[in-house]
């Protein structure tokens, strides 16, 4: 039988890598990943990388910036242009992915000839930088990371994190502001009361119905990394929280997510785990 371990409480979608980006009510999702989410990326002519804020010595100001949709977009049709402004939303005038200069912005705000792309080099890759942190393979080092084929993900199309999993962190680290903004998911599933802890580790090689139609694949917990410790919109910069996430679950909070049956999610939609031995809609 399936299992219902929760509902959707919450959506994301980022149109450009590494910005802010919008919380509608509803998504569509499709065989690449949910509809508009980190379609466009800046591409830094210097290094012949995407800019990321994973690598933020060079590019943590990307934060600063939310993009949002011109019109929301629709299946089988272009996707319209993106405007992009300050994250105060204080008035600011926006800029459009259609504009000419751009990337003549973005070029003089960090100092590199940058461009904005909406179709990813073959062999696109970004630097990641890794923090301090003990138990990671990495300590105070910058290294490589190749996208997948075709798209500007790190490392899969869609992440979820559930609410067990951020407040059993705030349980351990009280002090610690654990905001679920701090891990930029798609989704955030609202668990059952009595769901405690990190109860997605239990997920791993099953998947998730959602709704009626959207089946996503569990690829397994996600690993965090620096930009979970950056400042963005009122959160302020704390290397503290990885280091927590580190201790207490081996720096993994929240589902890698893969798509198997495309469809819509919308906030209110109950996820309902399905194993591996249960093809969905039985």
């Amino acid at each position: 039988m399936q299992e219902l371990v929760g509902t959707v409480q919450t959506l994301w979608r980022y149109p450009v890598k590494s910005m802010l980006g919008d919380s509608p009510q509803r998504l569509d999702v499709e065989a690449r990943g949910i509809l508009g989410d980190r379609v466009y990326a800046l591409w830094d002519h210097a290094s012949g990388r995407v800019a990321s804020a994973k690598n933020p010595r060079l590019w943590r100001d990307l934060l600063d910036y939310r993009a949002r949709f011109r019109e929301e977009p629709g299946p089988s049709a272009p996707l319209p242009p993106v405007l992009i402004g300050p994250r105060q939303e204080d008035g600011a005038a926006e800029l459009c992915s259609d504009d000419a200069d751009v990337g003549a912005f973005f070029s003089e705000l960090f100092g590199r000839r940058v461009s904005l792309l909406d179709t990813p080099p073959d062999g696109a890759s970004l630097d990641q930088y890794w923090p301090p942190v003990e138990g990671r393979a990495f300590q105070d080092e910058t290294n490589a990371l190749e996208l997948p084929a075709g798209t500007f993900f790190d490392a899969c199309p869609i992440h979820a994190i559930t609410t067990a999993t951020l407040e059993r962190l705030r349980q351990l680290e009280p002090q610690l502001d654990f905001a679920v903004e701090r891990f930029r998911p798609n989704l955030l599933i609202q668990t059952p009361t009595g769901a405690e802890g990190f109860v997605e580790e239990a997920w791993g090689g099953s998947c998730l119905q959602i709704g009626e139609q959207l089946v996503l694949r569990v690829d397994g917990g996600c690993p965090r990394c620096v930009v979970t410790t950056l400042a963005q919109g009122p959160l302020g910069e704390d290397l503290e929280i990885l280091r927590a996430t580190a201790r207490h679950n081996g720096v993994v909070a929240g589902l890698r997510l893969s798509v198997l049956t495309p469809g819509p999610v919308a906030v209110g939609d109950p996820v309902r785990l399905l194993r591996t031995d249960q093809p969905p809609g039985d």
